[in-house]
């Protein structure tokens, strides 16, 4: 039971693919705290950006609305309209940063993904048991001490904030209103950095803890490995069958190979082996085809249909068999009993179109004892 239990631990780094179906379920790593961060940060500068100008348009906008207080009904309203139209221009920009500050903080840390099953509804998000596990775990642990840190953080940013403007905030029922609202706003604006400041520990604290989370929920048993690996790569039939063409494929490309030979050595039965060299074109001989008991007769049928010379050399066929594959060069250390056989064959050529009277002689071939097999 024990060794069943240790089988199903997730101890396995999430694969490519698991990590791909995560997110296309929308399953990232995200931080609350960065986006908290990120949004107080932003309203804090962007306050302090408009202060001025939002300070002298409401003044303004004020004192106007005051005079028409006597008008006629329909030249209030039309006042009240174009009002709202110019402080709607005035905050667009400010609420058009604090949405890409929201969207790029979201986005920031798992990247973008939207996923329609992360919006679904699923039953065992209702579950009362997985809610019980959710109070008790490590996250849910997290969580608290996060809430208890900004807690902590955020009064002492006000308090510290409060500290240095006691003084200006018992004073600003006596300035001048324009001068009171710039006041006003670049208090709150200080308060929402500081804050935001404050803020920057929690999101520090939490981006590598959420982080770590994600990778630890992606992580896999060994079986879960081994069953992706078979959806993947398919069924040990269907390799196996994969694998057979491919080795059929490679076949019929070694035969139509061996017309082009300069030779073709054998064991003489079980083992023909054919090798071509091209004085211009390569720095060896080569190994174009290799076989043995019927592929070996194939190679040798088709080099007689093509007046491929065939040379019976038990030793050196077998050396080349086992020591080379199809398309290889000759090892290094063939290299003379592989030139002396070609050499052979070239002078043989050259007896039977009559360039020369005196009829050659292969003579011994010799191998390197650890070329030798038996």
């Amino acid at each position: 039971m024990a060794e069943e239990q240790q089988g199903q631990e997730k101890t396995e780094e999430p694969t490519q693919r698991k990590q791909e179906k995560a997110r296309e379920e929308g399953q990232v790593a995200r931080s609350r705290e960065l986006s908290s961060m990120a949004l107080v940060m932003m309203g804090g500068l962007g306050l302090m950006l408009i202060a001025p100008p939002l300070a002298t348009r409401m003044l303004a906008l004020t004192r106007h609305l005051f005079e028409l207080a006597t008008h006629p009904e329909g030249q209030l309203l039309r006042a009240l309209d174009l009002a709202a139209n110019e402080l709607i221009g005035l905050l667009l920009p400010f609420l058009a940063a604090m949405f890409l500050a929201g969207v790029l903080s979201s986005v920031a840390l798992g990247g973008f993904a939207l996923s329609p099953k992360a919006m679904a509804f699923k039953a065992s998000r209702m579950s009362p048991l997985k809610g019980f596990k959710r109070m008790f775990s490590a996250k849910s642990l997290m969580e608290l001490l996060k809430s208890v840190a900004k807690f902590l953080l955020i009064t002492g940013a006000a308090m510290l904030t409060l500290s240095f403007h006691v003084d200006e905030l018992m004073n600003i029922g006596a300035l001048d209103i324009e001068v009171a609202i710039n006041e006003g706003i670049s208090i709150v604006s200080l308060s929402l950095l500081l804050i935001g400041s404050a803020l920057v520990i929690v999101a520090g604290i939490d981006i590598p803890f959420q982080i770590a989370q994600h990778k630890k929920q992606l992580r896999m048993t060994k079986q879960e490995v081994k069953d992706e690996m078979k959806d993947t790569e398919g069924k040990p039939e269907v390799r196996s069958r994969i694998r057979q063409v491919q080795h059929e494929i490679a076949r019929r490309r070694m035969l139509k190979a061996v017309p082009d030979a300069d030779v073709v050595i054998t064991n003489p039965e079980h083992f023909s082996v054919a090798i071509k060299y091209d004085n211009d074109s390569m720095a060896a001989p080569i190994v174009v085809a290799k076989g043995a008991d019927h592929m070996a007769f194939r190679i040798r049928e088709l080099a007689r249909a093509h007046n491929v010379p065939i040379l019976p050399l038990p030793g050196l066929a077998r050396a080349v068999y086992y020591a080379s594959e199809p398309g290889e060069e000759v090892p290094a250390g063939l290299y003379m009993a592989v030139a002396q056989v070609l050499a052979y064959v070239y002078q043989l050529e050259m007896y039977r179109r009559g360039q020369t009277t005196k009829q050659p002689a292969l003579g011994d071939v010799s191998i390197p004892p650890e070329y030798e097999v038996d």
